[in-house]
């Protein structure tokens, strides 16, 4: 099916005639979208779900008589400034053939919000924004919602992770009632479940299996290693395996400096990335790290959804994730577009039960490996002196909220 086949009129089709196909999220979700009804979407990251809202939008928008100054046509609410610019250049990108121009205004936190209120003078067609921003911005009259067509929630699960609902609550208030509301979530955990009830009127509900996890595109493997040794070994794998770009994630803040620090002590070539970093700072990493001027990203969760980096050849897990549906974020960055990719986790002693949990919850089994030089000697820990998680690596509600950039 392509995309002409969705309802889409021409200039849209020419903002995505590199695409052959649309994804499977794409052609249930498009016709939907475009008849005006609320839609509850589950879809894991990375299946194309941002441009499953965006053309029909644009479309939607289309329609609409233009005026002066502008009113908020769609609003985007979004987790993390990071998603925040990636939904606004799908946007731009989508819409760069269209006969009239689009205003698409981004509003995250992390930076002053002095050039984000000038941005919103004279209005807005769409609005993607961190709730916390968007809720200063009204507080300063520079933007109103009381005309708003269509709201999407994207990333609706981790936005509520992060503690959002509070912030969701008021923006709700400031809404019209009658509006298309489209909630767009990678997991369906009972707070969603509780969000969608309250905000939809008889939505279509589109559910995307996710494709297994050890697909081959993704060659996922397991290394015994003493947790003093992960470092060097990290090295040792860089300069053996050849790998020109990698993304290493870590458990906290701390570590990601710490480990990003021993790699520049030895030649390569590696920043940090976390949310203690100033907005300008996240960009400039995440940009150096795109254009190949930095070889390692060590980086906490923050970079585990919403990040999308071309032809990324390698994922390292160097402190395990707390959760499956986490690991399934983190090993996504890589083997992406068709591409294929390498997952690998550095399996100390201590988090062997909890690798096992994880296989087990996916329904995965990675076989163990040891490099030579760099053995294991430590033992494992037996079952029942875990406690299913990574000790000491649970994150507060104000790690949560610091990391999402709201």
């Amino acid at each position: 099916m392509p995309f002409s086949s969705l309802g889409l009129s021409a200039a849209l089709l020419r903002g995505v005639d590199e695409y052959p196909t649309p994804t499977p999220v794409q052609k249930a979700a498009i016709p939907v979208v475009l008849g005006g009804g609320d839609v509850l979407v589950t879809a894991e990251t990375g299946s194309g779900k941002t441009t499953a809202y965006v053309l029909p939008l644009l479309e939607r928008w289309l329609s609409i008589p233009q005026e002066r100054p502008l009113r908020v046509f769609a609003l985007i609410l979004v987790p993390t400034r990071e998603l925040a610019a990636q939904v606004r250049e799908v946007f731009q990108h989508c819409s760069a053939h269209l006969p009239d121009r689009i205003k698409v205004v981004s509003a995250v936190g992390g930076v002053s919000i002095n050039p984000q209120m000038m941005a919103l003078r004279g209005g807005a067609d769409i609005i993607v924004a961190t709730p916390g921003r968007l809720l200063d911005l009204v507080d300063h009259n520079a933007v109103k919602l009381s005309e708003v067509k269509a709201l999407v929630l994207d990333e609706a699960d981790r936005m509520l992770d992060a503690g959002f609902a509070l912030e969701l609550g008021r923006i709700l208030t400031l809404l019209p009632k009658r509006r298309q509301n489209l909630l767009f979530s990678a997991t369906f955990p009972p707070a969603v479940d509780s969000l969608a009830k309250d905000l939809l009127h008889d939505p279509t509900r589109i559910e995307i299996e996710s494709a297994p996890v050890e697909t081959p595109l993704i060659l996922q493997r397991a290394i015994r290693v003493d947790t003093a040794k992960r470092t060097p070994l990290l090295r040792h794998l860089i300069s053996t395996e050849d790998w020109k770009r990698v993304l290493v994630f870590v458990a906290t803040q701390y570590t990601a400096d710490h480990v990003a620090d021993k790699l520049r002590r030895n030649g390569i070539s590696a920043l940090s990335f976390h949310g203690d970093l100033s907005q300008g700072a996240r960009t400039q990493v995440l940009l150096d790290f795109k254009n190949s001027l930095i070889q390692v990203l060590v980086a906490t969760d923050l970079a585990a959804r919403g990040l999308d980096i071309v032809k990324l050849p390698v994922v390292v897990n160097y402190d395990l994730p707390r959760s499956a549906d986490d690991y399934t974020h983190r090993i996504g960055r890589t083997g992406r577009a068709g591409k294929s990719g390498i997952a690998i986790s550095l399996v100390t002693a201590e988090a062997n039960a909890h690798f096992r949990l994880i296989e087990k919850r996916l329904s995965l089994s990675v076989p163990r490996e040891e490099i030579v030089g760099f053995e294991a000697v430590e033992m494992p820990l037996p079952a029942s002196a875990t406690t299913g998680g990574i000790k000491g690596r649970r994150k507060s509600k104000k790690d949560k909220l610091r990391e999402s950039g709201g």
